[in-house]
């Protein structure tokens, strides 16, 4: 799905684009399917990010509890 350089900034920017392309007047009817396609991939990959960091930073302060 995504490179191995993906982060999630660049995912997020990715995002806005397609959703400015699907909002814009020329948004072509037959490249709809593709920017959601894309859309969800990227939604995917950043809801994924979101819970490795939430795990590692709850690790984290569990750790820093037994201090």
């Amino acid at each position: 799905m995504e490179s191995n350089d993906m982060t999630y900034g660049k995912a997020m920017a990715e995002l806005e684009q397609i959703v400015a392309k699907m909002q814009s007047d020329n948004c072509d009817i037959d490249s709809l399917s593709g920017y959601t396609t894309r859309a969800l991939q990227l939604l995917k990959f950043c809801k994924e990010k979101l819970l490795v960091t939430d795990r590692e930073v709850k690790r984290c302060l569990e750790e820093g509890e037994k201090l």
